[in-house]
């Protein structure tokens, strides 16, 4: 399993906020203070320098802006990509890997709140082959 994929309820575990570049869209994420996040090197998260951290659905608050979320679909159209409609930012979205959780760009909260970030390699342009690699969610 790689690491930063569970996040569980537990000492350390505090709501951070994130959001979009203009602050239409803005959200709470559960997460512990230390993190491995995933730099996946397929064609979306390559073009745009996705970091995913990957938490339970329950972990997870859209605070504001949920009328300018536009979403984008393609190939199994099993991902959900939520953007921003005013600046264009996708700070979380629905990963085909984990439908019933969220992907949330680390990039979109702000790294000084937490205490230790680590970054694991994803070989995600070949997807297929390594999908097993991405263990199910455990949300305690």
């Amino acid at each position: 399993m790689l690491p930063g994929l569970t996040v569980s309820v537990a000492a350390g575990m505090t709501w951070k906020k994130g959001g979009c570049h203009c602050g239409a869209v803005s959200f709470d994420v559960l997460t512990p203070d230390e993190v491995e996040v995933i730099d996946c090197n397929c064609s979306m998260c390559a073009k745009t320098g996705y970091l995913h951290l990957i938490i339970p659905k329950e972990h997870f608050q859209l605070t504001s802006g949920a009328d300018k979320l536009t979403t984008y679909e393609f190939n199994t159209k099993t991902a959900k990509h939520m953007f921003c409609s005013v600046c264009g930012i996708k700070s979380f979205y629905i990963p085909r890997s984990h439908p019933d959780g969220y992907s949330v760009n680390f990039r979109c909260l702000d790294a000084r709140d937490f205490r230790n970030v680590r970054t694991a390699p994803f070989d995600g342009a070949h997807w297929e082959q390594h999908a097993a690699e991405l263990k199910p969610l455990e949300a305690n």
